[in-house]
Order: structure tokens, then C-alpha cells, then sequence
């Protein structure tokens, strides 16, 4: 079985993208699945200063060897402004510091998701450039818009099309967890 990693890129009590994150990652390992909330890992807004006068954040330690330890991440990112949510930008820079390969070269997944129509394609979008720099992988991606009508915790994407679509991405992210193997 593969160990995957799995949370929305928010901080938000109600994130519509950690439970979409759950979701897929359920699908896929339901006994493997390390699903994390970003609250958990909350820390100081990242500086130069701020790293050389006080060092990395445990926090960031952590979830850098929690990205070490599984087998896949799948991550679905929440849309502020266009870009990444502070949060997670604030996360990631920390990780970036202790290894410039911030996923360690494992699978991901990346997913988006909001309640207008784009679904958070801009930030998907940024996403995959970054990311796919350091991955050895040709990254699954998938956008679900207007979550509200095409999604139920229960039954997942409502809409056939776009189902059919997240399961052709479910695919490939399962067969690169087979080859990284």
C-alpha cells in the first residue's frame, strides 16, 4: 500500500479544498492516508532575518520529514487573490530553506478547487510551473469549479465530465505511485 499525503492549501475551519484533498485521497488509499490541516503547522511569516536570528521552524522539520516518509502528496490548492493563500506560500518557503526539493521527488497530485466557475484554475496554473521544475514527474492536475453544485462529501463530483476527468488524473497519479516504487 502506498503512504499518501493529503490537505487543502488553506486554513480556512470549513476548506472546501482539504475536504476535496480528503476525498481524493480516500479514493485512492483509505488506510494510508495522512490527511493534515495547515493550521497544524502555522508559523512565523519567513524572512532572511528571521531564519538567520532565530533558524527554521521546528514545524517545518516536521512536515518536511512527513513529505520524506510517505510514498505520494496530493495537494489541493485553495485561490487567494490569484495566487497561493499565505499560508501555504509562508509554509512552503519555510520547507524550501531546509531543501530546495521541497517534495522530495515524490508523486503529487495537485488538485484546486473554489466556488466560482475557474475552480481555481490561476493557481493550479502557478502551481504546475513551480512544481513541475523539481518533479520527475509529469504532474496530475485537475480543477473541480463551482464546488457548491458539483460536489457532494458523499457521492464526490457530481458531474460525469468533470468525474470522468478527475478519474483519468487519478490514474496517472496512481501509476506513477507504481513506478517511484
Amino acid at each position: 500500500m502506498n503512504k499518501i499525503l493529503a490537505f487543502g492549501g488553506s486554513t480556512s475551519k470549513n476548506s472546501i479544498n482539504k475536504k476535496f484533498a480528503s476525498f481524493v485521497v480516500n479514493k485512492i488509499a483509505p488506510r494510508e492516508a495522512i490527511i493534515i490541516d495547515l493550521n497544524d503547522y502555522e508559523m512565523p511569516i519567513y524572512s532572511e532575518d528571521r531564519e538567520r536570528e532565530e533558524g527554521v521552524p521546528k514545524k517545518a522539520f516536521e512536515l518536511k520529514k512527513l513529505i520524506k516518509e510517505v510514498d505520494g502528496i496530493i495537494i489541493s490548492l485553495a485561490e487567494h487573490n490569484g495566487a497561493y493563500t499565505a499560508a501555504f506560500k509562508n509554509i512552503y518557503d519555510w520547507i524550501s530553506v531546509i531543501e530546495t526539493v521541497v517534495w522530495d521527488h515524490k508523486p503529487i497530485f495537485l488538485l484546486s478547487t473554489a466556488a466560482g466557475p475557474r475552480g481555481g484554475k490561476t493557481v493550479l496554473d502557478i502551481a504546475l510551473s513551480r512544481f513541475s521544475r523539481q518533479s520527475l514527474f509529469k504532474i496530475p492536475h485537475f480543477s473541480l469549479p463551482s464546488f457548491n453544485e458539483n460536489f457532494s462529501i458523499n457521492d464526490g463530483v457530481l458531474d460525469n465530465a468533470l468525474n470522468a476527468k478527475l478519474e483519468e488524473q487519478i490514474a496517472i497519479f496512481k501509476s506513477q505511485l507504481s513506478e517511484s516504487q
